[in-house]
């Protein structure tokens, strides 16, 4: 193994200019990543210097059969963590050879709205709360639960330490290096509520970028899993029963919410959000009814509620941003499987652009 673990680490700048790229873009259920590399004559830095690229959507449930090529729109560049050197991590979007995007681009719309003139004025910032749980590869069991069975009664394992709270910390210090040595703006990591369920945080990021950053990070994650032969699982509510579920709670603020007097925008703009309560829901993840029950530091899924540190909020304004009369809310209802391209771009919509 010792000469296979050699090959793997070859350090190509010592014989060659080429380097190898990672293309990534998201598959036909909207939360599958797909992946595929190709050699180039040299370092590139700039996105739009990239060649376009394609794939077999019919393989990936994003074409039919007998017209099945999809175009890979090179968006974003990130260092490879994996290949290491000049090699480069690529997240794309995905046309049809028409230059259409096909319906699973969500990044499309999203850039759309980042660019218009007004959103750009504000700034958007995010930092995003991703929580994932990590299954044991052959059973789709947490990590470190008895096989068949549950361990011990939350409360020991949030931010918990030691053999008997803290499941695949490896995986995760492994996965926390590898994201700063990408370029991603994680901020931190924690251990959860539940045992064998983890968090990164993500920002602040502005505007699409947040996007981009989240997609390549879980990216990271599940190339990490794969190596260490486990699973990592972005479903909202993996356990049924008394276990917390998982969300992506999207920290937000805009530069008029940043500058003294934001306070009044922020309550402006939950105003805003609680009358579109609905339609920001049915965008917020699939399975998050069964995260958004009332309980388990959650608001249920039919309530909009906001609040100063209150955690069973929908919105949740912490205490120095109440303080300060300034600073950011959190958005606490969507699901970990959420598209970070949609509810980032949405909160922003709504909260900038829509004039109800």
């Amino acid at each position: 193994m010792s000469l296979l673990s050699d090959l793997i680490n070859l350090n190509l700048s010592e014989t060659t200019e080429k380097v190898i790229a990672e293309y990534i873009w998201i598959g036909g259920s909207g939360l599958d990543l797909r992946s595929k590399a190709r050699t180039l004559p040299g370092p590139v830095s700039d996105p739009s210097k990239l060649p376009k690229w394609n794939y077999d959507g019919s393989s990936t449930g994003q074409a039919p059969g007998e017209d099945s090529e999809v175009i890979l729109y090179p968006q974003a560049i990130f260092k490879d963590p994996f290949r290491r050197g000049n090699n480069i991590l690529v997240i794309c979007d995905a046309y049809t050879p028409a230059g259409v995007p096909i319906p699973t681009n969500k990044r499309h719309a999203a850039e759309k709205i980042f660019s218009n003139p007004d959103v750009v004025k504000e700034e958007p910032w995010y930092g995003i709360e991703q929580e994932y749980t990590l299954l044991q590869k052959d059973i789709q069991w947490p990590l470190g639960w008895p096989v068949g069975g549950f361990p011990g009664p939350q409360g020991p394992y949030y931010c918990g330490i030691g053999a008997d709270k803290a499941y695949g910390r490896d995986i995760v210090d492994s996965h926390y290096k590898a994201c700063l040595y990408a370029g991603i703006n994680v901020s931190g990591i924690n251990g959860e509520v539940m045992p064998g369920q983890w968090e990164f945080q993500v920002g602040p990021s502005v505007g699409i970028s947040a996007g981009d950053e989240i997609w390549v990070a879980r990216y990271i994650l599940e190339r990490i899993t794969e190596i260490a032969g486990a699973v990592v699982s972005f479903d909202p509510k993996p356990i049924q029963g008394d276990w917390n579920g998982a969300g992506a709670h999207t920290n937000y603020s805009t530069k008029s919410m940043r500058n003294d007097g934001g306070y009044e925008i922020i309550k402006q703009a939950i105003e805003k959000l609680s009358k579109k309560h609905k339609e920001h829901i049915a965008a917020y993840g699939e399975g998050n009814e069964r995260r958004l029950t009332g309980k388990h530091e959650t608001a249920d899924i039919n309530t909009f509620l906001w609040g100063v540190a209150n955690r069973g909020a929908s919105i949740r304004v912490g205490r120095d941003t109440e303080k300060a009369g300034k600073g950011y809310f959190e958005d606490r209802r969507p699901a970990s499987n959420m598209d970070p391209y949609v509810v980032t771009s949405m909160i922003a919509e709504t909260t900038i652009l829509w004039k109800p």
